[in-house]
């Protein structure tokens, strides 16, 4: 299948810097609320609202990925929910990327890894 390749590793980068931003998000909102009291809005960091800001915008860098991945593997409707919808997950993305390393692998559809 023609540029498998470079889709997979858009994905994969997409997969990673989605997953770890909202990842610290997550880790960052557990210590805020359960430890440092942002109920009230001007005690949090602006920090804070812009990485969520950014992790939004990324979010949809990785569905578009993803999608174009998804096209090119010729994956159904419900494996490619799965894989977009893991961008919103805490940690997910990570599992979601090395699901479809696997599956290029037993298909094997990667130049090299």
């Amino acid at each position: 299948m023609k540029g498998v390749n470079g889709a997979f590793l858009r994905y994969r980068i997409m997969a990673w810097v989605t997953g770890v931003v909202l990842a610290a998000l997550t880790v960052w909102l557990i210590v805020g609320y359960g430890f440092l009291d942002y109920s009230n809005v001007e005690s949090k960091p602006a920090l804070y609202g812009l990485l969520w800001m950014l992790h939004g915008w990324l979010y949809v860098v990785y569905l578009i990925v993803g999608v174009d991945l998804a096209f090119r593997l010729r994956y159904p409707v419900l494996k490619t929910l799965l894989i977009l919808l893991a961008g919103t997950v805490p940690f997910a993305s990570f599992f979601a990327e090395a699901w479809v390393h696997r599956d290029l692998k037993r298909r094997d559809l990667l130049a090299s890894s």
